[in-house]
């Protein structure tokens, strides 16, 4: 995508980020599909060709199916548990799990417990919006 590409987040300024000073906020939708339960994200670092995001989500949020058209992403769930479809492929993540979104497969989530993941989008891609 050319770089006018309004999802496509600029680099970071610095080699470091703390995680006091990321900008916190809540995801109402994802690649344009309602989100239900209280998401938040935490963009914390933007490289030349990955995005890290740290996210929060409460028990019983429910991603909605969606595809990553121009992007992958891995995953790593840090707390908690969700259920996750990936194409036709179901399973129970629980901390210290990972795995991943490649761009064209369909996949939703449910959370089971709260939970905390840590994802790297590549490219650098801003698929949510929100409040």
């Amino acid at each position: 995508m050319a770089a006018s590409d309004p999802r496509l987040l600029p680099k970071s300024a610095g080699f470091f980020c703390p995680g006091a000073a990321a900008p916190v906020g809540r995801i109402t939708s994802l690649e344009g599909t309602p989100s239900t339960g209280a998401v938040t994200v935490k963009p914390m670092v933007v490289g030349d060709g990955m995005l890290l995001i740290e996210l929060f989500q409460e028990k019983g949020v429910r991603v909605p199916e969606h595809v990553h058209g121009d992007h992958e992403s891995i995953v790593y769930l840090v707390k908690g548990s969700m259920k996750l479809v990936i194409g036709s492929q179901e399973f129970v993540a629980r901390a210290g799990d990972a795995w991943r979104h490649p761009a064209g497969v369909p996949h939703w989530s449910e959370t089971l417990e709260d939970c905390v993941a840590i994802e790297i989008k590549s490219p650098p891609r801003k698929t949510w919006s929100g409040a």
